[in-house]
């Protein structure tokens, strides 16, 4: 708890740590104020009612209410300050948890569910929100509420004052075994908060694939299964604070009695005046209110534990794929590419194995293979999105690990297959990797990969919002607005990763016609399952199992008679037996 603690403090404002502090000073001066109308309710009884002496009664009564609207001014003025307090630190770590998701490598986003990191920027946060804002002064409040309320009922009558806190360590006992018992149940409930938000969000992000196959029924059962396991987890957990509640109420209830049985047994004896029993019973609950809270409070500290720690895990998470301490700084990609005997296994399965080819600066080189050949993983190792497990990736005859990643990355123009778009005007999309464009280029480069024809009869033309991944767009219209954004950053290197398998031939025709002719020089890497995409390119690679089985020039490949010289044949309908040229 310690650690959490001294985590949320470093990311607090210094501004708002003065302010921090003395809001908790607040809270424990207003608690010492809690025993200034218990002792002038003592003179009420004694020196008016008791001694018929009515003349101090209006002061009186006017100093307790004085005291009663000042100290509910303090509080007020103390919540204030926590919520705000609590806001900034909440700011912060939003801001930078983000910058950290920005700027992980690929392994991690692998590693963690998009639900499970909402989770963490959202339920999770907020909790570390409100134990700054709740927790930590109802902490102050229940200890110095106690300490100050029992120190002074020793100095009223330290018997009857013993009395009342003999229970206190047996309420000690309870909350300890009610805390070792009930963190492991936390865990377990946040786990399946994070089940449950990543089936939600799965579901909203594949809402037209659940459509088309009328899956409708299935993912509300599949989130029914993840809705009920968190709930019957917050059951379980309340179940077992219930558990423990009869027994704290029965021990609080206890101090209560105590003090109006023994406190009228000392009355008769004369160890205490009426004016003192109602310092007894009207402080009684400060005795016992805090034992009260303690077992809620057990439940907050948990639940701030146990997210605190997910936080805080995802906050000093350390990215394996960074800057070199030497890393080397580059003007501009010239396009000169290299892979030297390159191996790369993820989690120890093998991907690719010694892969070696070269490009030159302004060439194009095409690449294709079957599923799962290894396509795609090629093209992340040239972005570094992965570090090789053996030999080299080299750009402009620099390893990529020496390379500054924003450089490198910058420097690449990238088009998917599976496209994402932005909830953003055309113009925004196309212009994500370069601001600075004005109307006129963003236009430029939407003719060049055809996407200027549907996007001027859009309703707003390039001002036009387009929903989250395109929504309202062809398959074939959002290849090309991706193509136009990889092509709008003027890259030294462009890959189209299978980026016209949703156009038509004489769009495909057109496109390629536009790619000969850019207004910058740059290294084009075509990632294809249609021969007509790639038979101009300068170099053809096949990958098969992870490994470079052809390499050379269209009419190299086709002599050679292997896995392309079969697609050739297979996709314009020409018997294999024949002669291809």
């Amino acid at each position: 708890m310690h650690k959490q603690f001294e985590w949320l403090w470093k990311n607090m404002d210094a501004p708002f740590r003065r302010r921090h502090v003395i809001a908790l000073c607040v809270c424990a001066f207003t608690c010492l104020l809690l025993l200034v109308n218990p002792a002038l309710s003592r003179r009420l009884i004694d020196d008016v009612i008791m001694a018929g002496n009515p003349e101090p009664l209006l002061s009186i009564l006017a100093v307790m209410l004085v005291v009663k609207l000042g100290r509910e001014g303090l509080r007020y003025m103390m919540v204030i300050f926590l919520e705000k307090d609590s806001q900034n630190v909440v700011f912060n770590l939003r801001r930078r948890l983000f910058t950290k998701m920005q700027y992980s490598d690929m392994p991690f986003f692998d590693a963690h569910r998009t639900g499970d990191l909402m989770t963490r920027m959202s339920a999770d946060l907020d909790w570390c929100r409100h134990f700054l804002a709740y927790i930590d002064y109802r902490i102050i409040d229940a200890v110095c509420t106690f300490v100050f309320a029992t120190i002074y009922l020793v100095t009223v009558n330290w018997k009857l004052t013993l009395l009342l806190i003999v229970i206190t360590p047996i309420l000690l006992v309870i909350s300890r075994f009610l805390s070792r018992h009930i963190r492991p149940r936390f865990m377990f409930m946040r786990e399946r908060l994070a089940d449950m938000n990543t089936a939600a969000q799965e579901n909203i992000a594949g809402n037209r694939v659940v459509k088309a196959f009328a899956r409708e029924e299935y993912e509300k059962e599949r989130f029914e299964k993840k809705n009920k396991a968190f709930m019957d987890s917050h059951l379980r957990i309340n179940k077992l604070w219930l558990s423990f509640f009869p027994v704290i109420e029965l021990l609080v209830n206890a101090i209560q009695l105590v003090t109006v049985f023994v406190g009228g047994l000392f009355i008769i004896q004369g160890e205490l005046t009426p004016g003192e029993l109602a310092i007894f019973t009207g402080l009684s609950w400060a005795v016992s209110n805090p034992m009260r809270e303690l077992g809620n409070l057990i439940n907050d500290l948990q639940r701030f534990s146990t997210s605190a720690a997910k936080v805080m895990e995802l906050y000093y998470a350390n990215s394996s794929i960074a800057d070199a301490p030497d890393a080397v700084t580059h003007e501009r990609i010239q396009g000169k590419i290299e892979f030297d005997h390159v191996s790369f296994a993820y989690d120890s399965k093998p991907v690719l194995t010694d892969v070696s080819f070269s490009v030159e600066p302004g060439k194009t080189v095409a690449v294709m293979g079957p599923t799962g050949s290894g396509k795609t993983t090629l093209i992340s190792l040239l972005a570094r999105f992965y570090d090789v497990t053996e030999g080299a990736v080299r750009v402009d005859g620099c390893d990529v690990k020496q390379w500054k990643l924003d450089e490198l990355r910058g420097g690449i123009g990238t088009a998917t297959q599976d496209v994402f778009l932005f909830s953003d005007t055309v113009e925004g999309n196309i212009a994500f990797g370069n601001q600075e464009l004005t109307l006129d280029e963003v236009k430029d480069f939407a003719r060049r990969a055809d996407a200027a024809e549907f996007a001027d009869k859009l309703p707003e033309g390039y001002d036009t919002i387009i929903g989250e991944r395109g929504v309202g767009l062809s398959g074939g219209q959002r290849q090309r607005i991706a193509l136009a954004r990889a092509m709008a950053v003027r890259p030294g290197i462009l890959i189209m990763d299978d980026t016209t398998s949703a156009v038509d031939s004489e769009t495909e025709q057109y496109i390629q016609d536009q790619l000969r002719h850019l207004p910058f020089e740059c290294t084009k890497f075509i990632i294809a399952q249609r021969i007509s995409s790639m038979r101009d390119a300068d170099l053809i690679l096949v990958l098969q199992d992870g490994k470079i089985t052809e390499q050379g020039t269209h009419k190299e490949l086709l002599e050679k008679r292997g896995y392309y010289w079969q697609t050739y044949c297979l996709q314009y309908g020409l018997q294999m037996e024949r002669e291809v040229g």
